[in-house]
């Protein structure tokens, strides 16, 4: 079987690796549970990719995100629930539902004018479906990374009214939570303190929504300055002959600093 750039070969090759006694018996074993997981990290690496600017990258990863949601499809259609088409059909007739600016008579929306119609069709959309569960925090999804399920159940409780109207309330807050884990951990609860340490990334989260930062976009930022800082320690430790485990902490943290002042 050669490659392609038709999506049909793509779900043929699905097909085949899932096709009981003569597929992957690998691909055969797996189930959504199973494959959820690595949907979520292929998501993260077309993120990472835009991140780096990796153009070529940006392309393989989209594919290992595209074959997913074959998969997906895949295991739907074994189940007589759905296929691959349906999917395509079900985004497409979306698409054409919510822009009605494009596709539709309403014209000469400002992008603040579609957002508000996007939101009244997709309740619209909701109105039409069993109700879900009752509550002002419902509907965050379980699978959403805990960061971003922090903020997005913060944003629910700020819009009936529980929420702190001064990003430094919520600094005050962060303090609260950071003494009450240096408790614990003063009487040996550890657990405890793991508890109390929730509690602070919690509060950290919606510091970062009063601050309107999306608090994974800035960890990741931050995890890419200390991957580039650490990187400039292990190279002038490799000049001097050394390995990190064999310098002291007081000569890496001076090389730290020495790579923080080269950055600003």
């Amino acid at each position: 079987m050669k490659p392609s750039r038709e999506i049909g070969r793509l779900l043929d090759i699905m097909a085949a690796l899932r096709t009981p006694g003569t597929g992957c018996p690998w691909d055969l074993e797996q189930s959504f549970e199973t494959i959820a997981p690595y949907t979520i990290e292929e998501a993260y690496e077309v993120a990472d990719a835009i991140a780096r600017g990796d153009i070529e990258d940006l392309r393989d990863e989209l594919g290992d995100l595209l074959l997913q949601v074959v998969f997906h499809a895949q295991m739907a259609q074994e189940r007589g629930a759905f296929d691959f088409g349906g999917v395509v059909e079900a985004i497409t007739a979306k698409m054409i539902r919510r822009h009605p600016h494009v596709f539709g008579n309403a014209r000469n929306l400002t992008p603040d004018q579609v957002k508000s119609l996007w939101g009244e069709i997709k309740a619209s959309e909701k109105a039409g479906k069993p109700a879900p569960p009752q509550g002002a925090l419902a509907g965050v999804p379980l699978g959403m990374p805990a960061l971003t399920r922090a903020l997005k159940l913060q944003e629910k409780a700020g819009k009936v009214g529980f929420d702190w109207n001064d990003p430094r309330a919520v600094i005050a807050k962060i303090r609260e939570e950071i003494d009450e884990v240096e408790v614990e951990l003063g009487a040996g609860r550890e657990e405890n303190a793991k508890a109390e340490l929730g509690d602070v990334l919690f509060a950290m989260a919606n510091l970062a929504r009063h601050l309107k930062a999306d608090p994974e976009a800035a960890l990741r930022g931050t995890n890419a300055k200390f991957e580039r800082r650490f990187a400039y320690i292990e190279a002038a430790l490799t000049k001097w002959g050394l390995k990190p485990v064999q310098a002291s902490l007081a000569e890496m943290e001076a090389l730290w600093n020495e790579a923080k002042a080269d950055e600003t």
